[in-house]
């Protein structure tokens, strides 16, 4: 029986693991630590394999890096202004002065003002390409290959969505926050917004559709579980969430969860998903140089297409969009890998379902694509794995993490997804194992 799984024809063919052992850890520490700045962590949005469909250009990308700033930007709540006093208007006027208005009623607001922290570093991320916002983030539009199939949607993401506070100091912790500012370096909570004052006299209050966060048990690895769902409020408190993504009333109060982001915490803007990724996280996670030997290691192994004697091999992680003529297809019922052919293709059938020539059974057949973000592995193992529909090829643990994950989609929905594309998974598991075809000779 000529039939192997990928695990079976990599360790027949792995003649340097001790070359992937070395590409396991990321250049960062190759390097000599001491010099380069210090990184945070980054942040790397959900649906795009590596890089957004036109490229990445200045502060819009699929990923980004949150380092040490050379001067602290950092801001905290100081003084606390009530009702309309020229005071009040003043501290919203004066651009140099951050400030957050709490609109109660049209006699009322509060204005608490923010005055410099220099143990924090803040990043903001939004819709807007003003210059407060260090991450401009868009609709992610499933398996869109390019950016004119995101511009007709009517964007769910704020312009100001949330930002992002670093202690300068280790261990570094990040902290998150609804609401960023805007230009005037204000954000300014409507009539309609929710909002409600504290138990110490404080006030707080939600966005519109809100920053929803979900930080997974056991860390980001290979034992990693999904976590709750919760909304971050714009102090940062931790709330349940509430009815709809916009509904007037807020959940109940978390007393015990944090706005602390961990390794592999989600962070959802209603449109856009966010990975957060530690440095120290990112340190122990597959580069893609490794990700690159094992493609490799994988076409050494020639695997082959039983139909037409073919030999396979997926192509280079630069030609991600453009199907092959070499490139490795799989019927997603059965896990049979197999090169492009016309057999099974029936015309009664609406032209998605075939039948497989190995085992007859029918069902959608698919290009395969490697997962090319290697910030969305849980682990260094082999790609032998395929989400289900979309064909995008990695680890089984980290097949298995992100088909247990619920992704907030619309305002009221959730649903699996594949990271890589972002499309809704199909099927009982929503991935599958690959079966590939060793070579005859």
């Amino acid at each position: 029986n000529n039939e192997k799984s990928v695990p079976q024809l990599l360790i027949r063919h792995l003649k340097f693991e001790k070359s992937l052992t070395r590409l396991m850890f990321s250049p960062d520490q190759e390097n000599h630590p001491s010099k380069a700045p210090v990184k945070y962590g980054e942040l790397i949005v959900l649906g795009y394999n590596g890089s957004l469909p036109n490229g990445d250009r200045g502060r819009r990308k699929s990923r980004f890096a949150l380092f040490k700033r050379p001067k602290a930007n950092g801001v905290k709540p100081s003084t606390v202004h009530i009702a309309c006093t020229p005071q009040a208007a003043k501290a919203i006027s004066n651009k140099d002065q951050h400030s957050i208005s709490y609109t109660l009623s049209r006699a009322q607001t509060v204005v608490v003002e923010y005055t410099h922290d220099s143990n924090t570093d803040m990043f903001q991320i939004g819709r807007s390409t003003e210059s407060p916002i260090d991450f401009v983030v868009t609709d992610t539009v499933p398996g869109s290959q390019s950016n004119s199939d995101t511009q007709s949607v009517q964007s769910t993401i704020s312009r100001f969505a949330c930002r992002i506070i670093c202690e300068r100091n280790p261990p570094f912790t990040a902290r998150i926050y609804a609401a960023g500012f805007d230009s005037s370096k204000n954000i300014f909570l409507g009539e309609k917004a929710a909002k409600w004052k504290t138990s110490d006299g404080q006030m707080d209050g939600l966005t519109t559709n809100g920053v929803l966060v979900m930080h997974p048990r056991n860390g980001f690895t290979e034992d990693s579980k999904p976590g709750v769902w919760r909304e971050i409020s714009v102090c940062g408190n931790v709330f349940s969430l509430r009815e709809t993504r916009s509904a007037q009333q807020r959940g109940k109060m978390v007393e015990n969860e944090t706005n602390q982001l961990q390794d592999g915490s989600l962070i959802d803007l209603c449109g856009a998903t966010l990975l957060w990724r530690t440095a120290e996280g990112l340190s122990r996670t597959p580069t893609v140089k490794h990700l690159e030997a094992l493609r490799q290691e994988i076409n050494a192994a020639r695997p082959q297409c039983p139909v037409g004697f073919n030999t396979l091999a997926f192509p280079s992680m630069k030609r991600k969009d453009v199907v092959d003529e070499k490139q490795p297809w799989v019927y997603l019922n059965c896990g049979h890998v197999h090169g492009y052919h016309n057999w099974g293709n029936k015309e009664e059938r609406d032209g998605k379902d075939r039948e497989c020539p190995m085992c007859r059974s029918v069902g959608p057949y698919v290009p395969l694509w490697l997962g090319c973000e290697a910030g969305f592995y849980v682990d260094a193992g082999p790609p032998t794995h395929a989400f289900s529909p979309c064909g995008h090829v990695c680890s089984e643990k980290t097949t298995a993490y992100w088909s247990q994950i619920p992704l907030p989609h619309g305002t009221h929905t959730f649903h699996a997804a594949c990271p890589f594309c972002a499309h809704q998974l199909a099927g009982e598991q929503g991935y599958i194992r690959l079966i590939f075809q060793g070579p005859l000779d």
